[in-house]
């Protein structure tokens, strides 16, 4: 009898996560700020002596979400910081690898997702304004970390992500630091959004 391929992950906090059917029960902020800290976004095409991770991307997209929206409740700002928490354990895949992969992705995104809002204390599924303004934030983001990192000249990052306002990006430039600092600023963040819940 044919053996069913190992579909979960054990964390460092000693979680087995079913990658087919995550539960809450099975996410912790720990082991998603330690993963998000080592995944390298640009498939760690970027200048400088550290990779620009989805930790340290994640709290940039959470600030300018804030600026869009300075209104915006703390459990919105919260999913701003997790809206790409699924990656501590899929990795971080680049637009044009994730149209190969096709909709497998994107399903196993969605049930990860599902399980790290619930966990959280937020809805399985964001409303659609709250997801539009992340993923502004989200192209904003990717705009800067084009130009600043990634050898994007401004045309050319304006073409894939959109002229972004420059008042929303005033002040704000892409840090490159060890993953332990991006790790524990990441976990500092949680926190404090969680205390503002």
């Amino acid at each position: 009898m044919a053996q069913q391929p190992r579909a979960w992950q054990r964390m460092l906090s000693g979680r087995r996560l079913d990658l087919l059917d995550p539960t809450p029960v099975d996410i912790e902020i720990e082991d998603i700020a330690h993963g998000l800290a080592f995944v390298a976004r640009w498939n760690g095409q970027t200048r400088g002596d550290y990779a620009y991770s989805v930790a340290e991307h994640s709290l940039l997209v959470e600030t300018i979400f804030g600026r869009i929206n300075p209104k915006a409740p703390a459990k919105w700002r919260l999913a701003a910081l997790l809206h790409d928490a699924p990656e501590y354990v899929i990795g971080d895949m680049i637009s044009p690898v994730k149209a190969a992969v096709g909709p497998n992705y994107g399903a196993l995104d969605d049930r990860l997702t599902a399980a790290i809002h619930l966990r959280f204390g937020l809805p399985s599924s964001l409303p659609v304004s709250v997801k539009k303004q992340i993923k502004k934030a989200d192209k904003i983001s990717a705009w800067m970390e084009a130009v600043q990192i990634a050898g994007f000249s401004e045309v050319e990052s304006s073409k894939f992500f959109g002229k972004p306002d420059p008042s929303l990006m005033e002040g704000l430039h892409i840090v490159l630091r060890p993953p332990v600092e991006t790790r524990n600023a990441f976990t500092a963040r949680h926190v404090s959004l969680l205390e503002q819940l």
